[in-house]
């Protein structure tokens, strides 16, 4: 029983972990029981620091599914992006289990890496985890973990598209773009893109997307409102949420099911990155629309 509860408290961390890693929430979920499986194997009363153990015990699950996963992704329609995390308003304990940050922005930047630096990432700059700790996970010396954090990290500044702290500010944003896109306003709409925002979206060839990313805020407003007036059917329903821990919406069918996640990245009051999620295997964890 003790073996249990302990295990229990680590859960949603270790979970966090593992969806750093892999960017899949059910494949995270699938790391985070076979380490329960593994840890029900020990006894737990020998092992003197659980979360450091159990951390190792996902981080190495999820660093060899990362090289499947890679082919996997190469062969992948279009531009693949992360399973999002919608949430209505998490609270202080969810932030702080699952670390700094989580945007869709970084996401997608982790798929850059390669599984060691991605490892390296998220324990440390993520989730704090020493570099002592981090070299016997991944079995390298500390000089060689510390190496591979920093190249992940120069990755990661390179890559990252202009943004902000304002959180109202980047409601506001969403809330306007949101409110251009339901009246076809592509005056309004322009007014909060940034002139060199990219666009990605993941339809996996299933749902129409755009197979690469789009710049510019003219072709990603004329792309937006011609596939809202094409597909967007006005018995769905518009939710405003937290999507990887940033302000961001849901769009659903008629019926209540998800029809696609949208997140985005704004400096200065306008948009400067959006990413759209669509395809329906990566939407399957999604709650259905609010009733009432």
């Amino acid at each position: 029983m003790a073996g249990i509860e302990e295990f229990e408290q680590h859960r949603r961390y270790l979970g966090a972990v593992a969806y750093r890693m892999l960017g899949s929430v059910y494949d995270a979920q699938d790391a985070v029981q076979e380490a329960w499986l593994r840890w029900s194997e020990v006894d737990a009363s020998a092992v003197h620091d659980p979360r450091a153990y159990l951390t190792t015990v996902v981080t190495r699950l999820c660093y060899d599914q990362l090289g499947s996963a890679r082919a996997r992704r190469e062969a992948y329609y279009g531009e693949w992006l992360p399973e999002p995390l919608v949430d209505e308003e998490p609270s202080p304990q969810d932030r702080a289990e699952r670390g700094e940050e989580i945007s869709l922005a970084l996401m997608a930047l982790l798929e850059r890496l390669s599984p060691a630096e991605r490892a390296a990432f998220v324990l440390h700059d993520v989730f704090g985890v020493g570099f002592p700790e981090i070299a016997a996970t991944l079995e390298r010396s500390e000089a060689a973990v510390r190496q591979l954090a920093s190249r992940a990290r120069k990755q990661v500044k390179d890559g990252s598209p202009r943004t902000s702290v304002d959180r109202a500010a980047h409601h506001q944003a969403v809330r306007a773009f949101t409110d251009a896109v339901v009246k076809g306003d592509i005056i309004g709409l322009m007014k909060v893109l940034d002139p060199e925002i990219v666009w990605h979206a993941d339809g996996g060839g299933i749902v129409r997307a755009a197979a690469r990313p789009i710049e510019g805020a003219d072709r990603v407003a004329r792309l937006v409102l011609g596939l809202a007036a094409k597909f967007w059917d006005p018995a769905g329903t518009i939710a405003f949420v937290e999507v990887n821990g940033e302000p961001g919406l849901v769009v659903f069918h008629p019926d209540g099911t998800s029809g696609g996640v949208l997140g985005f990245t704004v400096a200065d009051g306008l948009i400067t990155a959006g990413y759209v999620v669509a395809n329906p295997e990566k939407l399957r964890h999604l709650p259905p629309a609010p009733t009432g």
